[in-house]
């Protein structure tokens, strides 16, 4: 039986929890210039073309040709050392595939040639499940969010780089998500930080079960 978390098609306006991790598990980010320049692609590809010329007035135009935000909306992700999460709404068809793969091919061009390595780097087609309403859109950002603190990678997701957590919590960030699509179910952000940290030890769990599906 197909796992829920293989989507096949997408539909306009539908939200989806995309991952995916490296090729034989292995280490996708190894220093701090591999997570940036993941992160410049984010920002290159979903963001609005308005943004992108006030933080890079001298982007190529062959890479602002390539942007993607009139067909998907980021709302929060997640690098990890092995593997990342996005939250995103498709607004047109085929965006979310063509987002994925824009932004995987290029990411992976760098890494190869950094590293002097060939072939894929990510564990075939990503994996992504529906999410149909408020309700679990809320609990896929905190499960999202909380990926690093599960890891032990950090205590507090304010202070972890590669994610949008800190940007939810009233940081600053290039990579505007739109958080608000989470946040107006809050009464405040520190309403939100609190779900979000309540629940670490069921996140461990929903890890678990992750673990066995994307491995099928």
């Amino acid at each position: 039986m197909p796992s829920k978390y293989i989507v096949r098609e997408f539909i306009e306006d539908g939200c989806y929890h995309v991952f995916n991790r490296g090729v034989e598990k292995r280490l996708v980010f190894l220093d701090s210039q591999d997570y940036n320049l993941f992160l410049y692609y984010l920002f290159v590809y979903a963001m609005s073309p308005d943004k992108i010329e006030k933080i890079y007035p001298k982007l190529p135009p062959r890479l602002l040709s390539k942007n993607l935000s009139s067909e998907v909306d980021l709302i929060a992700y997640c690098l990890m050392p092995n593997h990342f999460h996005f939250l995103i709404t498709q607004k047109s068809k085929d965006g979310v595939s063509k987002f994925m793969k824009q932004l995987i091919n290029a990411y992976t061009a760098y890494f190869n040639k950094k590293y002097d390595r060939s072939g894929a780097l990510m564990q075939g087609r990503f994996k992504a499940a529906r999410v149909y309403n408020d309700e679990m859109l809320m609990h896929v950002s905190r499960y999202i969010h909380l990926n690093p603190l599960i890891a032990n990678l950090t205590k507090d997701p304010r202070k972890y780089m590669w994610s949008s957590a800190p940007y939810y919590l009233g940081e600053n960030s290039n990579i505007e998500c739109n958080k608000e699509k989470v946040l107006f179910m809050f009464s405040s952000i520190k309403a939100y930080e609190s779900f979000m940290l309540d629940q670490k030890d069921y996140a461990k769990e929903l890890k678990r079960a992750e673990k066995i599906l994307i491995d099928h």
